[in-house]
């Protein structure tokens, strides 16, 4: 674990109060992905961390809206991997498509996610993916603040690698 990135995306968008997550869950602390998508150096250093925990063979990054993409851009970058973008939702006007990119259909995609508490979102978007002729087996994330629970990725028979946990951006400080 690099813990001066720890450290640095620790201080940038760790945050307490009161937050709703996704998953429907409250807490008492939040971690704003955007803090640290948004400055380029700590992006490129999470992008460098990222990239060793990639599967061997893959055809796409598939960028989770909104927080995978810029995460799965510096990655692409990187790399040189094509990636598609994966909304929430197929889109009423234009392509009216939910994955946006190259065709996924027979495509090996590694979803690439911000920050993952459950993996619901992941799980949604993987069952639409594969209903499409996609193959998703990997996800990676910035933040795994699951706390070990990875039981609805595992009942999609898929496999995390997160860059930190909660625990190791918290120890990270002083």
């Amino acid at each position: 674990m690099d813990s001066k990135l720890a450290k640095d995306v620790f201080d940038v968008a760790h945050l307490t109060g009161s937050f709703l997550l996704r998953s429907g869950q409250t807490s008492s602390e939040y971690f704003d992905k955007y803090q640290f998508e948004a400055r380029p150096e700590i992006l490129n250093r999470i992008a460098d961390g990222i990239i060793p925990l990639l599967p061997e063979n893959f055809d796409l990054l598939g960028a989770m809206e909104m927080g995978g993409i810029p995460i799965a851009t510096a990655i692409a970058l990187k790399t040189g991997k094509e990636m598609v973008f994966i909304r929430k939702e197929a889109k009423e006007y234009g392509t009216c498509q939910f994955a946006e990119g190259p065709s996924i259909e027979g495509k090996t995609i590694c979803i690439v996610e911000d920050v993952i508490t459950t993996g619901g979102q992941v799980v949604i978007s993987t069952g639409m993916l594969r209903e499409k002729g996609a193959i998703i087996k990997d996800v990676v994330a910035v933040i795994d603040r699951s706390l070990g629970d990875h039981s609805k990725l595992q009942g999609m028979d898929l496999s995390l690698k997160a860059l930190f946990t909660m625990d190791q951006l918290k120890t990270s400080q002083p």
